[in-house]
């Protein structure tokens, strides 16, 4: 077996629990920016008084709704400032926050308020209200039902006008590190969601390991723009981290604003999915070839890849810092440009980059850094530093954490930041705790460095009827990095060869083809030649990183891209299930002859 545990852990003390460092920051910098909001065509900073002004009138009001220690509140909402001011409210009051995703359908909402023992609930807007009424006669527990959007927080301002700070003072200080802060639900990829129970100490020791090793990212008065859904865990512990390290914390209005907001709010860095930055890349590029650009554009991503490729190895050819200085002023300046012209580091997590767009970015100026952890460790658990990176992996245990390669090949990790187990749910937790280590299901290699290298899920694994083993994830990886791909799955369990399912990006295709002379749809496009032949081109550039009897021998396009909350889990993640379900009859056609066509 394989083992890496990283040094120079930050100590955390047992009974400081998540309010702490926010009490502090408000006695010793009041005044210092701390969050801030999007008004009109600027964003405005809030103090720190001012934010934990508000958190506290807020907190007095759930407790004058009788909200006592250990209760469970939901948030329902999308990611905006009152979604943080809610978490440290309910903390503050002594209470456990229960995040659950806006997509989320109504019998998500009845299974996670009814399994936590939910008391209280806040749901963003009147749409999303409708589907908690859709269940509302299932919700017995459930004894608090507000509106953000029709003045909850202010109805509670005002519930809570009499109780005073000394209260509220008191009833923070109760939870100690021990203590339960918060249940998330996994989105999952199959069955129902389970809850993951992590304390304040798992929060804050995160948090704390995090930005101990990424300076760059956490140092004080820096700005980051942040549009990650709060319900997830990766999320929760950026927001964490960033509000104890004094990284100010501006909240965007959605992912259709994001480009004009990233030019408003110019952040130091960034922290996003994969899909971002791919959506960066494949715009961008879109762009250029409406404009006819599309070579120059091609010829520029090469250069970048080459001259990070050539600077991670030591030397840098001088034709490629030749066109690289060329390109610096026709291309990548403009795209520095588009994320605010500001940023010199990205973070990106909940699933794989794909070195080709790692290396662009860096090219490009923009030192992106993959890390790597879940819902049970907290988010974080390891992660390529600025300092400290190698491409194709995603980086190190944070300082006091450790990782293990099991026999089978599955990664095992170990740390303050591992949940405590299921909520209501023993059996699962005794599947996945043995020993002292979390088995995460996903396989990855460890070099003597200590960095992991992910290469698939477990459970995920193909097997042909040939007996040939094939990570699915190696392929997708390489196959959605193409501007035209929305998503794909990978096919082949129990079959003569493999396959792949592909979905065609719809924001990108209506450039396409026009581009191409086409008309219509994608799902009047299906067998268009032309289309094929592009999509052809990303199962070739995926096909070089296995070997022969790992590779697609055919594909087909689907009429529509996967949905996030259908055949997509919430962190982008494809659910096979799902989508075998759904395109069964694509699947037997592929397999019908028991050849690749």
């Amino acid at each position: 077996m394989q083992e890496y545990t990283s040094p120079g852990e930050v100590e955390v003390p047992m009974e400081e629990n998540l309010t702490a460092s926010l009490w502090a920051a408000a006695e010793q910098q009041p005044e210092q920016p701390i969050v801030a909001i999007r008004v009109g065509d600027r964003f405005v900073d809030w103090s720190t008084r001012q934010f934990v002004d508000e958190i506290v009138a807020v907190a007095k009001g759930l407790i004058a709704h009788g909200i006592e220690k250990d209760d469970r509140i939901v948030v329902h909402s999308s990611t905006r400032i009152e979604w943080t001011i809610l978490d440290y409210a309910i903390w503050m009051a002594g209470g456990v926050t229960v995040p659950i995703y806006e997509t989320s359908s109504s019998e998500q909402i009845d299974w996670i308020v009814n399994d936590s023992n939910a008391k209280a609930m806040f749901t963003e807007n009147a749409e999303l209200k409708a589907l908690v009424d859709a269940v509302e006669d299932k919700l017995a527990g459930l004894q608090h039902l507000h509106v953000i959007e029709d003045g909850a927080l202010e109805t509670l301002r005002q519930a809570g006008a009499e109780i005073s700070d000394d209260v509220v003072r008191e009833r923070s200080s109760v939870a100690t590190g021990e203590d339960l802060a918060t249940i998330v639900y996994t989105s999952g990829t199959t069955g129902r969601p389970k809850g993951c129970v992590i304390t304040h100490h798992n929060f804050i020791w995160d948090a704390t390991q995090t930005a101990a090793a990424g300076p760059e990212f956490f140092g004080g008065g820096m700005r980051t723009l942040f549009f990650l859904p709060l319900a997830h865990i990766f999320a929760r512990v950026v927001q964490t981290t960033c509000i104890r390290n004094g990284v100010i914390l501006g909240y965007s209005t959605g992912i259709p604003q994001l480009t004009e907001e990233l030019a408003i709010y110019k952040p130091d860095f960034l922290i996003a999915v994969p899909r971002v930055f791919e959506k960066v890349y494949n715009g961008a590029r879109a762009k250029a070839a409406a404009d006819g650009k599309e070579k120059i554009f091609d010829k520029a991503a090469q250069v970048a890849e080459d001259y990070a490729r050539q600077k991670v190895a030591g030397k840098i050819s001088l034709g490629t810092k030749v066109f690289h200085a060329i390109f610096d002023k026709l291309v990548y300046g403009k795209l520095r440009g588009a994320m605010g012209g500001e940023i010199k580091y990205a973070v990106s997590g909940g699933a794989a980059l794909g070195e080709r767009l790692t290396y662009f970015f860096m090219g490009l100026g923009v030192h992106v850094c993959e890390g790597y952890g879940l819902t049970e460790t907290t988010a974080v658990s390891t992660f390529n530093r600025p300092s400290l990176t190698r491409v194709g992996t995603v980086g190190k245990p944070i300082p006091g954490a450790s990782a293990k390669i099991a026999e089978d090949g599955e990664i095992l990790l170990a740390g303050s930041h591992i949940f405590q187990g299921y909520h209501n749910n023993p059996e699962a937790s005794a599947e996945v705790l043995k020993d002292g280590w979390f088995h995460t299901g996903d396989l990855g290699q460890l070099d003597g460095e200590g960095f992991l290298r992910i290469t698939g899920r477990k459970k995920e694994l193909i097997v042909t009827a040939g007996g040939k083993n094939v990570a699915p994830t190696v392929l997708e990886d390489r196959i959605r990095a193409h501007a035209l791909v929305g998503q794909c799955m990978v096919i082949g369990d129990g079959e003569p060869f493999i396959a792949a399912l592909v979905t065609i990006d719809p924001e990108v295709f209506p450039t396409w083809a026009e581009a191409n002379g086409k008309s219509g749809s994608v799902a009047d496009n299906l067998d268009d030649p032309d289309l094929r032949a592009e999509v052809q081109k990303a199962i070739d550039d995926a096909n070089q990183a296995v070997s022969k009897a790992e590779s697609i021998r055919t594909f087909k396009i689907l009429p529509d891209d996967f949905v996030v909350g259908v055949e997509l889990s919430q962190k982008m993640s494809v659910k096979r299930h799902v989508v075998m379900e759904k395109y069964q009859d694509e699947v037997n056609e592929i397999y019908s002859s028991k050849k690749p066509a």
